[in-house]
């Protein structure tokens, strides 16, 4: 089992930035890679970044060049930096963590609002 704990959601204007984390708990030696969602209202829950066990990184294009995914393996926690935010950056983010079994676990999700 793993549990996963989000923090730093928020109202920012738009151009500001925002830093999520994601702590982890459980079983951290059985997870092979983990990420960050988001989802609107209406719309399928899309991946925004993910980093794997060994740093490999993926993002969703729309945020290339503008978040930042990392992790403190010390701390059990993976972080997205989010940078130059936009409107359409509005969603709740969601940590997800998938197992070697490839199971998947998601954290309860953090509200991001960019607007003026």
């Amino acid at each position: 089992q793993v549990q996963l704990v989000e923090s730093g959601g928020g109202l920012v204007q738009p151009g500001g930035s925002l830093r999520l984390s994601c702590a982890a708990s459980g079983s951290i030696f059985s997870i092979k890679a983990m990420g960050w969602y988001r989802q609107v209202p209406g719309k399928q829950r899309e991946l925004v970044a993910a980093i794997t066990r060994l740093g490999s990184t993926n993002y969703a294009g729309s945020v290339k060049g503008r978040f930042t995914i990392s992790r403190d393996d010390a701390k059990n926690t993976v972080y997205l930096q989010m940078n130059n935010l936009k409107p359409e950056d509005t969603a709740v983010y969601y940590c997800n963590a998938e197992q070697w079994t490839h199971r998947v676990y998601w954290g309860q999700g953090t509200q991001v609002t960019v607007s003026s």
